[in-house]
């Protein structure tokens, strides 16, 4: 597992082990810090070649790929350091699991492939059209995995989604830096951080703020089980991954106060380059091939679950 040490990694590693799989995590600790017991842990960048054959080298039946710079601002003010590591980085990965015949990875790709959407909401059959640098190396990444399996009659699925909230086997949200929303909201309401600024206060929806998708981490982790499962067969597939509404930022912090009881101060900022106005995904595809279903799709039960759990 790729990039295990994160959020999102940590929390499909422990459900991997609770169902009773074997899982070694390969990340280098940049900007994930969580180890999950049960699991193995190597220190390696998806930049190091030679150390990711010698991860591959030991042997397993297939990876799980959530490595990658995702923080869209940073993308813009430097596109080359995406393009480095999430579209170079995967292809030293798949040279290595080919070297060493591991063909089925589940790579955790976005929504933001689809950039600002003709119609919400948004089906895999919807034109990709990246409004940023980050949802263009994972477009990318998602076009090296088609090629990939064809070329080598491997089993390839990049699950698309948005934003992720939520706890789940007692491992919550923590980056550093802290540039998710439900978080950043949380430590104002902690008293951690004065207020959390509202990017962009103009768009076209009914309370000017940008509207987004959100899913509950453990209907994220499920899907992933999911997926690895459906990596047996060759061929590369696309899920979206999303409730199918989606809330407003105004909506997110009204919510977060009602759960914590806590005033959330919040400061009017200018649209951040890149964001799009409303993304909201349709996961009828997983629904139908899969079997998938979100089991919490209410955004109190997801703050609520994140305000449980917060920190490292």
């Amino acid at each position: 597992m790729l990039g295990g040490a994160g959020y999102i990694g940590s929390v499909v590693a422990a459900e991997l082990v609770a169902g009773g799989h074997s899982v070694t995590v390969a990340d280098d600790g940049s900007r994930g810090r969580a180890r999950v017991a049960g699991t193995e842990f190597v220190e390696v960048s998806l930049l190091d070649p030679d150390g990711l054959d010698a991860v591959c080298a030991r042997g397993f039946d297939a990876a799980l790929h959530f490595a990658a710079l995702s923080i869209v601002p940073e993308s813009v003010r430097e596109p080359e350091l995406y393009f480095r590591t999430n579209v170079l980085g995967t292809l030293n990965l798949l040279e290595a699991m080919h070297a060493h015949s591991i063909h089925r990875i589940v790579f955790s790709s976005t929504a933001s492939t689809y950039g600002e959407p003709a119609s919400v909401p948004i089906d895999e059959d919807a034109p990709t059209r990246p409004t940023n640098p980050y949802g263009a190396s994972k477009l990318a990444v998602d076009h090296l995995l088609a090629g990939w399996a064809d070329a080598h009659d491997a089993g390839a699925v990049s699950l698309r989604y948005f934003n992720v909230a939520g706890a789940a086997h007692g491992l919550g949200e923590h980056h550093d830096p802290e540039t998710h929303l439900i978080p950043i909201i949380l430590e104002v309401a902690a008293g951690e951080r004065e207020a959390v600024s509202v990017y962009g206060t103009d768009y076209p929806t009914p309370d000017g703020t940008a509207i987004r998708d959100y899913i509950h981490i453990a209907d994220l982790a499920t899907a992933h089980v999911l997926a690895l499962d459906a990596t047996a067969t060759p061929g590369h597939r696309v899920y979206n991954l999303g409730n199918g509404e989606g809330f407003s930022v105004r909506e997110v912090i009204d919510a977060a106060a009602r759960v914590t009881g806590r005033t959330i101060t919040t400061v009017d900022a200018p649209r951040r380059d890149g964001d799009p106005v409303r993304l909201v995904a349709s996961s009828e595809r997983i629904r139908r091939e899969l079997g998938w279903r979100p089991e919490h799709t209410d955004v109190e039960r997801m703050i609520a679950d994140a305000w449980d759990h917060r920190g490292p």
